[in-house]
Parts: structure tokens; C-alpha cells; sequence
């Protein structure tokens, strides 16, 4: 095994990682590439399938370089991906998903919004499906995107082949397998995978997708996390510089792997996983706790069966626009300007300053709520829209920072929210384990301990995302008997923040403030 190791390759919404692991969990080398992304109108978002290959056969081919290890040594990948809709023709070359008709965009983003309307109809269908989904469909899933292009785009319908999920595509172009991932098609395309049969056809009956079986190629039996699919094809192996001995693991949704990276330690605990919350924070947010035994509720998707780990209930709940708002309002507000890294940086260090000299009274009567992209859980809204309260005509600089640090409290109080939910329904989360942009936010990780009044873990891995994904290729190449015993080997703890008890009241007061914005949000949507 010391000369055994393995690529991990992640598809986020703007760019493909990879990186280079040893048995160890120990990232010897990452690349990143930037993939192209289309908005031709509101609501609409749009991937080249093409372009997302190249960028990760660049990235692996880098990364590769930097780890100094053989293309001879890399015995298994696996490919993690944003749940993104890929559509092929018969042939499997590339269909357009776009309203301009062009054939290279032919993938739609996970944040494409334009079938909510044919979301809120699988919703209204009340079918068995949606008790495993948190009782809402989300316009972010498979099926509604599906209905949307039938009804939209009836010629890419008709000549569609292959319907992927972006990390089964990647498989596939890997492989040439037609197999698909039990954690895409459990938490995005209602398979049911505790049960005999996991497709429940009469459902896409109702919905008008009688035909989606003919159009997509889909497997009757899902892939297991892990599973070895195959090796690299000729042509792959060439394309990313890897070797035809490689082989392919099926894969999971991006934020799926950074709970593995975060949570694998906790593999085959079952007693105490429950206690662990994942929060994979960048552009949105998402939440994941796992259990032994199914929790349903509302407002939460899930629960998923072994759509991570194996054996475990997944329950998913999350912010559809977390990084992406504070992003947003550096733009909107007339002191602000580019969002990167500099500036939020520079942001960051000037509240500390008014914080410093204020205290806890720093725009104490200043509440965001941040759903400006629907609110994806525990309410299940996508409807919803964010609220700022308490506005004045200063313009400064200062008053940007002001803003800033109050939508910042608003995202923490959302996850707050979600805990709440979870645990009053079953869980015991005392512990939140996060990764992802936001792990780089002094503002966020204070935020999340001292406002929720957990436990905050930071993980030691620079990569949780791409460790998880790592978890996942060193199983299919039989490294390890199987994912536990290869989460538990890999991963690299972290280092703890404990929440103070001193900052619960000021808290405790803007989650009530929290609350009642959600509720007079909703009354003035009922006023006719």
C-alpha cells in the first residue's frame, strides 16, 4: 500500500479540483481549473459538459505533477460533482439545455431555478416519493428540470439518449459505464434505495415523464458509494494522464463527500454519529446528519439511505445562498465594490474594529434574513425572499461593514434554525464539523459557534471535500475492505471551537427577531 495512491476529483460550481491522496488521507498535490458557466436570463444557469472534462483531465494531469507521484502508482478515482443535469443524444454527443439552442451548453446548474413551477407541481402530487424528500421537491432536483425541458425544449427531449447526474457523466467518461451513484439518484432523482424496486415509475407517470426511462439510460439497481465501476478506458487514461490499471469509483454530490471528510471518522459508530452535524459551506450551504435509523420530517431532505455512508440514514437540509449573499451585498451596496477575498478580508477586520468599540450593540437593530435564494430548509420555501430590517441613508464604508456582520449573524441563525429542526425530531447535534470557503471567514466561525451553541470542528484537512472523494476512490480500489474502513483510516480530525456563553442572550434575542421575521414574511404574502 506504500506505493498505492489515489485521485480525488471535485466539480464545483466554478471550477474542477483535484488532488492526489495517499492511504493516509495526506493531500500530496491539488490543481484547480475554472469551468464556464452561462446565464442567458433570469433563473437560468448552464453548464458545457465538454468544458467541465477538459478542466478535470487539466486539474488531474497538475495535481499529478505536484504530488510527484507516478501515473503508475494512482490505483483509483473517483469524481464528486455539484448535482448538475447532463443531457446526451442517442449517440452521446451533447444536447443544448439552453433557451439560445446551443449544443456545448448542455448541462443544467444545480442553482437553475427556472422549474420551480414544475417543482411546486411534484409537490402538489402528494406521491409516496416525496415523504423521502423532506415533502417538498426543490426546483434543484432531477425531476422538475426533466419536466422543464419536455415541456420547453422538445426536440433536445426527443433526441435525449443519456441522463446523467454530473457526477455519473463523469463516470461515464471515465468508464464508459452507464452505472449511476445510490447518492445521486437517492437525494436527486427519488430512487428509492431501502426499498426492492427503488424506482417508483407510476411517479414520473404523474408528473408526465413516462417516457424518462427511454430518454436516460438509467440502471434498475443503483451503485453503492465506492463501488468499484471499472477501470479507466484507453482513451481517459490518455486524457488525464493516468494509466488503464486505475480504477473508477462511483461517486457522490460534492457536498456528500465533504460530509465523508468531515464525519468519517465516525464511520461504523452508530451510537454517536448522530451527535455530528457536517455544515459544507461555500456558495450555499449544506447540512447533513447521519443516523441508524430513517428520520422524516418536513422542511429537510431526506432521509437517504447509504447515499453516503453505508448502512446510515442521511438527513440534508441547507441555505441555498450563503457565501453567495455576502458576495451579493458587497456588490449591491454603494461603499462596496469587488467581492474577493481582499475585500472581505478587509471587511472582516474593520467590524472587528466596531466591534471592538461597540460591543454587542453593533447594529443591534439591523436583522437580515437570508433567504434572497428561496429557503431551502427547514421551511422548504423556494418562493421565499430575504428581508432587511432596519436601514438608514448612511453609505459608508462603515455602514457596508455594519450590513455585513448582521447578514452574517442571519446565516448563522438559519443554521441555528436547522439544527433546531433536526433535533427536535430525532437528533442530538452538539457538534458542528465544518468545511469549505467559509472555513476561511473569522466572522462565520465564530458565528457558528456562538450562535447556534454548539461545538465548531475545523477540520486539520485543507481539503475535506477532496479527502472524502479520496475515502471513496481508495475503496473501489480495494485498498481498504470497504468505504468505513477506508473513512476511518483517512481522516484527519480537527481542531475544536467551543462556543461563549457569554454571547447566548444577544443571540437567543436576534433568534426570536429571527423568527418573527419569517412569520410577518409570511403574512404579508397572504395579504390579497
Amino acid at each position: 500500500m506504500t506505493n498505492s495512491f489515489v485521485c480525488a476529483v471535485d466539480v464545483g460550481t466554478g471550477s474542477a479540483r483535484a488532488g492526489i491522496l495517499d492511504t493516509k488521507g495526506t493531500l500530496l498535490g491539488r490543481a484547480e481549473r475554472p469551468i464556464a458557466m452561462n446565464q442567458p436570463k433570469a433563473d437560468h444557469a448552464e453548464h458545457n459538459s465538454e468544458d467541465i472534462w477538459s478542466a478535470v483531465c487539466v486539474a488531474v494531469r497538475a495535481a499529478r505533477e505536484k504530488s510527484g507521484v507516478t501515473a503508475n502508482d494512482i490505483v483509483g478515482i473517483s469524481f464528486d460533482a455539484t448535482c448538475s443535469l447532463v443531457v446526451r443524444d442517442k449517440d452521446g454527443s451533447q444536447l443544448s439545455v439552453s433557451v439560445t439552442g446551443e449544443r456545448r451548453w448542455d448541462t443544467i446548474v444545480w442553482l437553475d431555478h427556472r422549474a420551480i413551477a414544475e417543482a411546486d407541481e411534484c409537490t402538489k402530487s402528494g406521491h409516496a416519493v416525496l415523504d423521502y424528500i423532506g415533502g417538498v421537491m426543490s426546483p434543484e432536483m432531477a425531476t422538475p428540470k426533466l419536466m422543464w425541458l419536455k415541456r420547453n425544449l422538445p426536440g433536445t427531449w426527443n433526441e435525449a439518449g443519456y441522463l446523467f447526474d454530473l457526477t455519473d457523466f463523469l463516470t461515464w467518461k471515465a468508464t464508459g459505464s452507464l452505472a449511476r451513484s445510490q447518492c445521486t439518484l437517492t437525494a436527486k432523482w427519488t430512487y428509492l434505495a431501502h426499498e426492492e424496486t427503488g424506482w417508483r415509475r407510476d411517479f414520473f407517470e404523474t408528473v408526465g415523464l413516462a417516457d424518462l426511462f427511454q430518454h436516460g439510460n438509467l440502471p434498475e439497481k443503483a451503485s453503492p458509494v465506492g463501488t468499484d465501476i471499472g477501470a479507466l478506458s484507453a482513451e481517459a487514461a490518455a486524457e488525464l494522464g493516468l494509466t488503464e490499471k486505475c480504477r473508477v469509483g462511483a461517486g457522490v454530490i460534492d457536498a456528500y463527500a465533504g460530509a465523508l471528510g468531515v464525519l468519517g471518522g465516525f464511520a461504523g459508530d452508530d451510537k454517536n454519529i448522530g451527535r455530528h452535524l457536517a455544515l459544507i459551506a461555500g456558495t450555499s450551504s449544506c447540512v447533513m446528519a447521519m443516523s441508524p435509523d430513517p428520520q422524516p420530517f418536513a422542511g429537510v431532505w431526506g432521509p437517504y439511505y447509504g447515499a453516503a455512508l453505508p448502512g446510515l440514514w442521511l438527513s440534508e437540509g441547507g441555505q441555498s445562498a450563503t457565501g453567495a449573499l455576502l458576495d451579493h451585498i458587497i456588490r449591491w451596496h454603494g461603499a462596496g465594490g469587488e467581492p474577493d477575498a481582499t475585500m472581505h478580508a478587509r471587511i472582516a477586520r474593520r467590524v472587528a474594529e466596531l466591534r471592538a468599540a461597540d460591543g454587542e450593540n453593533l447594529a443591534a437593530r439591523l436583522h437580515v434574513l437570508p433567504d434572497f435564494h428561496g429557503n431551502r430548509s427547514p421551511l422548504a420555501d423556494p418562493h421565499a425572499v430575504g428581508v432587511i430590517s432596519g436601514l438608514t441613508l448612511d453609505s459608508s464604508f462603515d455602514s457596508l461593514c455594519k450590513l455585513y456582520w448582521r447578514t452574517a449573524v442571519g446565516i448563522a441563525l438559519g443554521v441555528r434554525h436547522v439544527l433546531e429542526a433536526l433535533n427536535e425530531n430525532g437528533y442530538l447535534i452538539d457538534t458542528l464539523h465544518v468545511t469549505g470557503g467559509h472555513t476561511k471567514n473569522p466572522l462565520l466561525m465564530e458565528l457558528y459557534a456562538d450562535a447556534t451553541g454548539c461545538t465548531v470542528v475545523e477540520p486539520l484537512a485543507d481539503e475535506a471535500v477532496l479527502l472524502g472523494t479520496g475515502m471513496v476512490a481508495a475503496t473501489a480500489a480495494g485498498l481498504f475492505p470497504d468505504l468505513n474502513a477506508a473513512c476511518v483510516a483517512m481522516q484527519q480530525g480537527g481542531k475544536k471551537r467551543l462556543s461563549n456563553p457569554a454571547a447566548s442572550g444577544r443571540f437567543d434575542r436576534d433568534y426570536r427577531v429571527f423568527l418573527e421575521m419569517h412569520r410577518q414574511r409570511q403574512a404579508l404574502d397572504e395579504i390579497r
